[in-house]
């Protein structure tokens, strides 16, 4: 994340994206497939990593011994997109609103204190070793956990929507985005930003 000043001197915080351009693999088509889309391919990876039915069907369009990094499939009207034509930054233009979906950081089996915001125990008076335990869970009548009690458990690593997020700027000799405010995952995420 990174701040910005804008002509007025107000400063805005927001986050910093590298949007590779990404390649048309395919196109579906409502007479063929039933609906309208188009599958794009990004990054780079070597050939040799991924599967014979993968390089087949990117054949020609990442390059020699090369794969994609991701490929991904969007339903929309295909209007002129055709299979090769580049998307690139320059889609999207300062102040569109956008949408920004993609994998929160994983942060391993959490108790309820740090999964649910649990107060814990007291900290005094006899509490010996029950600070951050979770409590009580529940009547003695039914003699069973009820569905969806809070407890510790697996946390993050959950697909995560943002929406009413907007550009700040766009850096189409870099293919740089700046968004406003901040995104799920770690450095590194691969994120969709979808326009509204």
């Amino acid at each position: 994340m990174t701040q910005i000043f804008d002509d007025k001197g107000v400063v805005h915080q927001g986050t910093l994206i590298s949007a590779s351009p990404m390649k048309i693999v395919q196109t579906k088509t409502t007479g063929k497939e039933g609906y309208e889309s188009v599958q794009v391919g990004m990054g780079e990876r070597r050939g040799k990593n991924v599967s014979k039915a993968v390089r087949g069907h990117t054949k020609g369009l990442a390059g020699e011994n090369k794969a994609f990094r991701a490929l991904k499939e969007f339903k929309m009207e295909l209007g002129e997109s055709k299979v090769g034509d580049i998307i690139d930054v320059s889609i999207f233009e300062e102040g569109d609103k956008i949408v920004v979906t993609g994998l929160s950081k994983a942060k391993g089996f959490q108790g309820v204190v740090k999964r649910h915001g649990f107060h814990g125990g007291k900290r005094s008076h006899g509490n010996k070793s029950a600070e951050r335990e979770p409590g009580s869970i529940g009547s003695t009548g039914p003699q069973r956990v009820f569905k969806g009690i809070r407890m510790g458990g697996r946390m993050g690593g959950e697909r995560i929507s943002v929406k009413n997020l907007h550009i700040v700027k766009v850096d189409k000799e870099n293919n740089l985005l700046l968004i406003s405010g901040a995104i799920p995952g770690r450095r590194g995420t691969l994120v969709e930003v979808v326009a509204k």
